[in-house]
């Protein structure tokens, strides 16, 4: 057996994400947040994002084999309060630092704003590069996180088990799309420019045969379903395809 339903799971909003998005709507060139980007929290939406994701766990309890999840709190949070709203939620739960966020390096904690008034090189490299292959300074480039995840692919996909659940990051979300379905790097940054992972969304991949097909892309039923907030916050703004 293998891998041939897999859900990607986007976190609930966090802090991070509220805070970030204030600041950048502020015109501020930093974000006001005081802890490191692995102890970010959810938010009070985020919180309620979860609960109605674990509706969601209990309408696909016969489905799901077992479930891979990030380090950063904000994703184990997501997965644990969706297993605490559905006692069946799937097991064992594995975390795997290969699915954590991107490192932003010298750009963490940087607005738009920020970004082009205290670091113009790195704005400048960015527009060289390209937004693929630009890896900030003590940070990852998309290609960096691609690489860890075809690390973690080659160790998932040949589990023995047919469907799984990964609760990450946008950028994680958006990186196994480009290796699983595939895309190159210029299809990769087309969709991205036109789309975006909400959070606590669940976007689905079937395998038919070699090849792997996108079934649904950050589907957000289940928290309109349970009444809850539908929000988009991009995961490192000054860094996405424009």
């Amino acid at each position: 057996m293998a891998l041939t339903n897999l859900w990607l799971v986007r976190h609930g909003e966090s802090i991070g994400n509220v805070t970030a998005s204030r600041a950048e709507s502020e015109g501020l060139r930093t974000i006001p947040l005081d802890v490191r980007d692995a102890d970010v929290p959810l938010s009070p939406t985020g919180v309620e994002q979860s609960r109605a994701l674990g509706a969601w766990f209990a309408g696909h309890r016969e489905a799901i084999d077992l479930c891979w999840v990030s380090p950063y709190l904000r994703a184990r949070q997501t997965l644990q309060i969706a297993a605490e709203t559905d006692d069946t939620a799937p097991t064992p739960m594995i975390v795997d630092e290969r699915l954590r966020d991107r490192e932003l390096g010298i750009l963490d904690l940087l607005t738009a704003k920020g970004v082009a008034a205290l670091h113009p090189d790195e704005a400048e490299r960015r527009r060289r590069l390209g937004k693929f292959l630009y890896r900030p300074a003590g940070g990852e480039s998309w290609a960096d996180v691609a690489l860890r995840l075809r690390s973690f692919l080659a160790d998932a996909l040949p589990q023995p088990s047919t469907s799984a659940v990964i609760v990450a990051h946008e950028a994680v979300v958006m990186l196994l799309l480009y290796l699983l379905l595939p895309l190159d790097e210029s299809e990769l940054l087309e969709f991205a420019a036109t789309h975006a992972v909400g959070n606590a969304s669940v976007t689905h991949l079937v395998r038919q045969g070699a090849r792997w097909e996108l079934r649904e892309f950050s589907g957000v039923e289940h928290l309109q379903h349970q009444g809850a907030p539908v929000t988009l916050h991009p995961g490192d703004p000054h860094v996405r395809p424009e």
